[in-house]
């Protein structure tokens, strides 16, 4: 756990200079333009230390200190490391993909590597029970991921002007999240195929609508 108190003490640190730094955070904030053209890459990281307010940061912290107890138990501190960095940095790849036509595009936040994490979680425990704030009883893990799926697939291709959302980010994170704990526990996720299925449906339309309709950098 020490590991995870060092990650989110570093990130609410660097929020914070973010907060006041108006330099600072344009210096290290996900932008397209300064990742394709400057080859500025390590804003594909940097941005995953910086938020937009207390809220954002504390809702990423939180759910990142509920759910890695979850992942270092199953893959130890170096799979939780590769994981959440390895998210941050997929969901920021993954935005270049989609809106590499969109130079103004920028993102911050840890919510890639966040969303690694939780699905990590519930590739492992698909039953796991999460309670929502809006929702008062408890909701399966792999049910909340399929919803969280379907929602971010049609918010990212039906783009909302009042949605400050990084959706792709969300999708390319908890995609490798997924991803790596398929790969690496191979028994657990074949014992819940028919959960981790239901859940990436949304995954299959999106990659339908990407590679076969070409429907990218909208």
């Amino acid at each position: 756990m020490t590991l995870l108190y060092i990650i989110i003490i570093a990130t609410a640190l660097v929020s914070y200079k973010g907060f006041s730094d108006r330099l600072f955070f344009e210096k290290y904030k996900f932008n397209v333009s300064d990742v394709i053209y400057r080859k500025e890459y390590h804003r594909l990281l940097t941005a995953g230390f910086l938020h937009a307010d207390w809220m954002h940061l504390i809702f990423n912290m939180m759910t990142l200190y509920f759910f890695s107890p979850i992942v270092l138990e199953a893959f130890g501190t170096i799979g939780l490391l590769l994981i959440y960095f390895g998210s941050i940095l997929l969901g920021n790849w993954f935005s270049v993909y989609i809106y590499k036509k969109q130079g103004w595009y920028s993102a911050i936040g840890a919510s890639g590597g966040v969303s690694g994490i939780l699905f990590a979680a519930i590739a492992v425990y698909p039953h796991l029970e999460l309670f929502l704030f809006f929702i008062p009883i408890p909701i399966k893990g792999y049910i909340f991921g399929a919803l969280y799926f379907g929602y971010s697939v049609y918010m990212m291709l039906n783009p909302k002007q009042w949605d400050n959302l990084g959706h792709a980010a969300h999708l390319g994170g908890a995609f490798f999240g997924l991803a790596y704990a398929i790969v690496l526990l191979p028994e657990v996720a074949m014992g819940n195929l028919q959960y981790l299925g239901i859940m990436s449906l949304p995954l299959l339309y999106l990659c339908y609508e990407l590679f076969v309709k070409k429907k990218i950098g909208r």
